[in-house]
C-alpha cells in the first residue's frame, strides 16, 4: 500500500507560517489575517503528522477545514485541510473515515483545478487506496487509473509520482489474484525508481520486494532470488554508516 501525503503542490511547512504584517504588505492573502490563521492550524497539524501524533494533528486539520470554510464552501484551502485530514485517518488505518473526506477533496480539487492536476491525481490515488483495502476492487480501478494518466500527462512516464501509483495498480491486481495483470506494473514502477533514484535508494528496494513477493506467489522461486538479494544488499547498506574517502593517492 502505497499513499501519498497530499501536502499540495507550490506549498511547503516552512511557507505557511508569515507574519501578519507582511501578509499585508504583500497583500497577496487578503486584507485581514484570517488567512494566517488558517496557515498556521494547517502548519501545526502537519508538523503534528510528521511527529506521528496523530490525535493532535486531527484537532489542527478539523479546525483548518472550519477556517477555510469561511473562505467558500469551495476554496481550494478546504480541499488542502479535508485531504490532509483524510492523510491522518488512512495513517490510522481508519478507512472508512478516510473515504468520504477524500472524497469530498476530490470533488473541490476538480472545480478548483480542472481534471488534469497533481493535487487531483494525489487524492485519486489515495481514494483508489482506501477502495482497494475495503475490497472494493472494481471502485479502485479506475481511480487508480485516473490517478496514474493524470500523472504521466504532468510529470512524463519516468517518474516517482508516476511509480507510485504504478506499484498501487500492481497490489490491487495482485489483491485479486491477477498475477498476470499485476506484473507489468511492478515490472515498470521498478524500472522507473531505478532511472530516477539510482538503483541503491530505500524506494527501489521496495519494489524489488513487492515484485520478488509476485514472483513467488506465481511459482517463480528462481526470479525473485535475484531480487530479494539485490533488495536485502540496499537494505543492509542503508544500515551502514558512511565510509571515509580515500586518498586517490
Amino acid at each position: 500500500m502505497r499513499f501519498v501525503r497530499t501536502v499540495p503542490s507550490g506549498i511547503a511547512v516552512k511557507q505557511l507560517i508569515l507574519p501578519c504584517a507582511l501578509i499585508l504588505a504583500v497583500g497577496s492573502f487578503g486584507n485581514s489575517c484570517t488567512s494566517r490563521s488558517w496557515e498556521e492550524t494547517l502548519a501545526a497539524g502537519q508538523r503534528a503528522f510528521e511527529q506521528r501524533n496523530y490525535t493532535e494533528a486531527e484537532r489542527q486539520f478539523r479546525a483548518a477545514v472550519k477556517k477555510a470554510e469561511t473562505f467558500g464552501q469551495e476554496d481550494r484551502r478546504v480541499a488542502v485541510s479535508l485531504s490532509q485530514l483524510a492523510d491522518v485517518y488512512a495513517a490510522q488505518r481508519r478507512y472508512v473515515e478516510a473515504e468520504p473526506v477524500y472524497g469530498r477533496a476530490l470533488a473541490i480539487y476538480q472545480v478548483v483545478h480542472g481534471e488534469d492536476h497533481p493535487d487531483v491525481a494525489a487524492v485519486l490515488n489515495n481514494l483508489g487506496v482506501v477502495h482497494r483495502l475495503h475490497g472494493q476492487f472494481s471502485e479502485a480501478e479506475p481511480l487508480l487509473k485516473r490517478a496514474l494518466a493524470i500523472k504521466e500527462k504532468v510529470h512524463g512516464p519516468d517518474h516517482v509520482e508516476v511509480a507510485v501509483t504504478l506499484g498501487n495498480l500492481g497490489q490491487l491486481y495482485s489483491a485479486q489474484g491477477r498475477y498476470a495483470d499485476a506484473e507489468p506494473y511492478y515490472r515498470r514502477a521498478l524500472a522507473v525508481r531505478e532511472k530516477v533514484l539510482g538503483d541503491m535508494h530505500p524506494d527501489v528496494a521496495k519494489s524489488l520486494e513487492d515484485y520478488a513477493v509476485l514472483l513467488r506467489t506465481m511459482g517463480r522461486e528462481k526470479e525473485a532470488l535475484p531480487l530479494e538479494s539485490r533488495a536485502q544488499g540496499i537494505r543492509v547498506r542503508g544500515l551502514s554508516p558512511p565510509q571515509p574517502a580515500k586518498s586517490s593517492g
